[in-house]
Order: structure tokens, then C-alpha cells, then sequence
């Protein structure tokens, strides 16, 4: 299980009108050393961002680049984000197919979550790699991530970046799991907009770390733990080369 340490699970950053803010910055290495800040955020959907949140994001982080996870539905439904509407590249990228029908054997007591996130990686494994390709590009600057709550689709290319570029497994999964601490916000945030009241429960929403372990060991499984396993292993058998997963690594470390 993680140690949930405070250097690396009190990060989230503030902004008017984007949840579950926070950089990938400062997670420890397991060679030594940490991640760099101010190359790659998280976030939940970037559609009722400020026009301070559009400055912060543009002027002080210098984002040149946005990763949009949601599925095309979602898409048209909010329409183009301030972000987008500002000039930033945005990238659609969507992680669910229309059909769920193909999911990797897990058999049938297998846990919901886990069968939607080994899911992402069958139903769009094209995507996936792209979405780590574009984060790896030569001329790639400061870029953010998102789905809708940047917990689930995010949480999961973010846990294949973290881990490819040799970030300890614990921290992986512990960025993953700090979402926990923001979805009662969102839900409040959307619930208001909707004029709905907030659900009674919210626990079938958060993330479990034992999920993300799963996902993690599953790789690792797959693709071996030598060091060219795990998520590197995954990205190289959906067509990211060494000298991509290189870059990834000389970007963020």
C-alpha cells in the first residue's frame, strides 16, 4: 500500500474555476532526484475556467499545449473551453469507445473501476500512445492534461507518464489517489450549475489506490518489471519508440 507522505499529496493548486488542479513536479524518482515542475498540470475540464484561470494558465505556467481526454459527447455538449478559445493547441483524445464490448481478460469478479481503466487502454490504445507521444514531442512546451473530473482518464495516462519516466510507484499511485480529496468540490461545483442536490453518498466517485496498484501491477505483468517493462513496456508495444519515451523522461526529469 502507499505512504501517503505530504510531499506528494498536498499539491493541489487553487484556481477560480478549474478542480483538481495540480503539476506533476516534485514526485520522487526512484534513481534519485525528483520530477520537474512547470512542464506538465492535471486537471479536471477546463469549461468554466476564469479569465484569470485563462491568464495564470497562458501567462504565468506559458501552457502551449492541452490534452482533452473527454469522449466526443462531452465535447460538443460544452463546447469549446476559454482555454481553447484563447489560442492554446487542444488536442482531443478520447479514452472510451463507443462500445465497451472489448475489455482485456480479467474475469467477472474483477473490480468496475479496474475494468474501465485496463478498458481505456484496449478501447483507444492508439490514443493512449499519441496522448504520451504529444507530451514527448521535441517542441512539446508546458501542457495540461484533462478529462471531466481528472480523476479516471487522467489519472490514468498520468500514472503510464509517471511510471515510464521512472517515478517511484508509490508517488504514482499516490498522485493518483489525491483526487479523493477534491471530487466533493467538483460534484458541488456541478450540482449548483445543474441546480441539482449534491448525491448523499459520494464514495463510488473516488478513486482507490488499490485500483491504480492494480493497473500498475497488470503492466507489470504484461511487460516485465526490468525497467523496460510496466507502462514502458505498454507505450512500446503501441508504437512509442525509445527515443520518445527518452524525451518523456528528459522533459520531466
Amino acid at each position: 500500500m502507499i505512504d501517503e507522505t505530504p510531499e506528494y499529496t498536498t499539491r493541489t493548486l487553487p484556481f477560480e474555476g478549474i478542480d483538481n488542479v495540480r503539476d506533476v513536479g516534485g514526485l520522487p524518482l526512484a534513481d534519485g532526484g525528483t520530477t520537474r515542475s512547470g512542464v506538465l498540470l492535471r486537471s479536471g475540464s477546463l469549461h468554466h475556467a476564469t479569465a484569470d484561470d485563462v491568464t495564470r494558465l497562458v501567462d504565468g505556467f506559458g501552457l502551449t499545449l492541452v490534452l482533452d481526454l473527454r469522449t466526443p459527447r462531452e465535447i460538443d455538449r460544452d463546447g469549446p473551453t476559454p482555454v481553447s478559445a484563447a489560442g492554446v493547441e487542444t488536442v482531443p483524445l478520447t479514452f472510451i469507445g463507443e462500445s465497451r464490448d472489448y475489455l482485456p481478460e480479467t474475469g467477472d469478479d474483477t473490480d468496475p473501476l479496474l475494468r474501465n481503466y485496463l478498458g481505456y487502454l484496449g478501447d483507444h490504445p492508439a490514443n493512449v500512445a499519441e496522448a504520451v507521444r504529444r507530451l514527448a514531442a521535441e517542441d512539446a512546451g508546458p501542457a495540461l492534461v484533462h478529462c471531466a473530473a481528472g480523476k479516471d482518464r487522467t489519472g490514468v495516462l498520468v500514472a503510464l507518464v509517471l511510471d515510464a519516466v521512472g517515478v517511484e510507484r508509490e508517488a504514482v499511485v499516490a498522485d493518483y489517489a489525491l483526487s479523493a480529496e477534491n471530487v466533493e468540490a467538483m460534484w458541488r461545483r456541478w450540482t449548483t450549475a445543474a441546480g441539482e442536490e449534491m448525491p448523499a453518498d459520494l464514495t463510488p466517485h473516488l478513486p482507490r489506490a488499490v485500483v491504480m496498484e492494480a493497473v500498475l501491477a497488470h503492466l507489470d505483468a504484461e511487460y516485465g518489471t526490468d525497467g523496460t517493462g510496466g507502462a514502458a513496456g505498454w507505450l512500446r508495444a503501441n508504437g512509442l519508440d525509445d527515443a520518445a519515451l527518452e524525451r518523456l523522461r528528459g522533459r520531466l526529469t
